[in-house]
């Protein structure tokens, strides 16, 4: 098991790593990671590019702030996602461009709303549900993430952005990644008018 340290060099090397390649920008993202019974997680308002060990809240659990600093307004979702499976030990929710666009478009199955055009997806994350649309940080939103958390392995907030976890920070990234090139190609093959369930 990695040791606290090593968690946070990790978890500020890939919100650097998303912030420098345009995937996030601002302060529209957040990142947590657990570690035994406590959750790190971006301070509200904090910026990816910049972001430092003390610009991180700890929490409890059950939601319940232990440090002086503010957690994200999102935090409800992540401990969505914890609370799912004590596999899911880190989380990265983003509002990167082409799993923003996707989540905005119509779909057939709500409960699985990208194809396996490559199978990379499958792979690093599995399948992706939507959460229909609430206002960033609203009850309503944190409501509708633990009603649907098990429909799905990674998720796409409609209109907002994607948020995936993994059993380690790295890991919840690699599949964050692979969530964003498969809407990224999935984007592509409807504009050039093609179905992407019928690829092959």
């Amino acid at each position: 098991m990695k040791d606290l340290g090593k968690k946070f060099q990790e978890t500020i090397w890939v919100s650097k790593s998303l912030f420098e390649r345009n995937k996030t920008s601002g302060s529209s993202a957040n990142i947590s990671f657990r570690d035994n019974d406590k959750i790190y997680i971006s301070g509200s308002g904090t910026c990816f590019g910049i972001l430092e060990k003390k610009d991180f809240a700890i929490t409890t659990l059950d939601g319940t702030t232990i440090s002086d600093i503010k957690p994200s307004k999102e935090l409800s979702l992540h401990l969505a996602l914890y609370n799912k499976s004590d596999k899911i030990q880190a989380v990265i929710h983003t509002h990167s461009l082409y799993s923003t666009l996707w989540s905005i478009l119509k779909h057939k199955n709500e409960d699985d709303i990208i194809a396996n055009i490559t199978p990379y997806l499958q792979m690093k994350v599995g399948k992706i549900s939507l959460i229909k649309y609430f206002p960033p940080g609203s009850k309503e939103l944190f409501a509708e993430m633990k009603k649907r958390i098990n429909s799905g392995d990674g998720f796409l907030l409609q209109n907002h952005g994607s948020i995936v976890g993994g059993e380690s920070i790295m890991e919840a990234f690699f599949g964050l990644e692979e969530l964003e090139e498969s809407a990224k190609i999935s984007w592509f093959i409807r504009l050039l008018g093609k179905d992407e369930y019928n690829h092959i």
